[in-house]
């Protein structure tokens, strides 16, 4: 075997073991990998039912409705809106007019159940995929990023 060969060899053999180590951790962290959305983007890339997401965006002040530890509400990014269903106790920081994201899936209904609700734990952090909505549709003021989510979320 010559030096070339030898060379190709070596670099085939850890082509091969790097491609099994990154198959392995990708199926590794297929289960644990949730991703991000907005209702538009819900929307737009029609998400399967059953997968679990998280959607974020702005309670839509006047759709919050509770019975129980039952609670429906109304999740806008501005353009497009979705209706959440959630069973349990909200967060303390949980009201209308605010930043949400849950954690749940689609059901083959359309309707979003969420089994983990995150409210905004400080007044000045605004989702990535929000701000950059409310710069695309010029209302964006960072000076005054309440009074943005309140033109967003229609308080």
């Amino acid at each position: 075997m010559t030096r070339k060969q030898k060379r190709i060899s070596i670099i085939g053999g850890l082509a091969v073991v790097l491609g099994l180590a990154t198959t392995l951790v990708l199926v590794a962290l297929r289960d644990q990998i949730v991703f991000f959305y907005t209702p538009t983007e819900m929307h737009e890339k029609a998400v399967a039912a059953g997968t679990p997401v998280r959607l974020g965006g702005l309670v839509k002040v006047g759709t919050w409705h509770k019975n129980g530890q039952d609670n429906d509400f109304v999740v806008t990014d501005g353009k497009s809106e979705m209706t959440v269903s959630y069973v349990g106790i909200l967060p303390d920081l949980f009201r209308e007019g605010q930043g949400v994201v849950a954690e749940g899936s689609i059901g083959t209904n359309g309707a979003f159940t969420a089994s983990n609700i995150m409210a905004k734990h400080d007044e000045n952090y605004i989702p990535k995929g929000i701000v950059d909505e409310l710069k695309a549709r010029g209302e964006w003021k960072p000076d005054d990023p309440a009074g943005s989510l309140k033109a967003l979320s229609g308080g």
